[in-house]
């Protein structure tokens, strides 16, 4: 009996090894999706910025690095890195520097990204160069969430002023110093044989630290500070090094599939 039981729990262990379970539900699983789910990508080769630009084609001091320190006492509004092979980048040891693009084009997509900021540092991850959900340090704050906290789908910037965008449907952000990850199913902007656009862009939803703050959420044009490209149906993703320390992880991506609703 003991050994007809142990050969099923083999035999079980064997088929959920090959036959990984599809959980793209838009809720936690435990460990990141990529790590769970077939059909992921890495965007970041663990050793070097092959595959990745600074905007414009401009010189940048993005690194990568083994590991990202932070000091809360010492120095709260900085990260510290060694420059070498590894498999996280910083947006240089100042914390500006131009924005980071892939060389690689994208349409519809599902995106993984792990990201760590030190206080106060404002950040943005672009689908298509673009569209983007912003990443900032909104710790622990109490004011209305807005289009420019953290997991917000950031404004466009028309006549000098803020237009559209969406809040968060909640504070996720953890702290300085924490990392913290983002879970972006994406639709591109669709086009007519005339290059005419039929439909918008689509945050279809964004996972902040494993909770919801963006479901179904168009993007009516193109977000403040996107890239100077004209929507597509295929473009890079673009990271923002410009406006205080941040670095990045695990940043995975593959084609987007149609949400299971449980």
């Amino acid at each position: 009996m003991r050994t007809t039981l142990l050969i099923l729990l083999i035999g079980c262990a064997t088929l959920n090894a090959q036959q990984r379970p599809n959980l793209n539900d838009g809720e936690s699983h435990g460990d990141a999706p990529y790590l769970i789910e077939d059909g992921w990508k890495p965007l970041l080769n663990g050793k070097d910025l092959t595959g990745w630009t600074g905007m414009d084609g401009k010189p940048h001091e993005w690194l990568t690095t083994k590991g990202v320190w932070w000091d809360r006492l010492l120095g709260p509004t900085r990260l510290g890195a060694i420059k070498e092979p590894g498999d996280r980048i910083l947006n240089s040891l100042t914390g500006r520097t131009v924005n980071l693009i892939t060389e690689q084009k994208f349409g519809d997509i599902e995106l993984y990204v792990e990201f760590l900021l030190g206080k106060g540092s404002n950040s943005g991850v672009y689908l298509h160069g673009l569209y983007e959900i912003q990443v900032f340090d909104s710790f622990a704050s109490t004011h209305e969430m807005t289009s420019s906290d953290g997991g917000g789908v950031y404004h466009r910037w028309i006549d000098n002023k803020g237009v559209g965008g969406s809040a968060p449907k909640v504070n996720a952000s953890r702290a300085p110093g924490e990392w913290q990850s983002y879970h972006i199913w994406f639709r591109a902007p669709t086009f007519d044989a005339n290059g005419k656009k039929t439909a918008n862009a689509k945050f279809i939803r964004v996972l902040h630290n494993g909770l919801i703050v963006q479901t179904n959420v168009e993007v009516d044009g193109v977000t403040r500070s996107g890239m100077t490209i004209p929507e597509a149906p295929v473009n890079p993703i673009m990271l923002q090094g410009d406006h205080g320390p941040v670095a990045f992880r695990n940043i995975y991506y593959r084609p987007l599939r149609p949400i299971i609703e449980r």
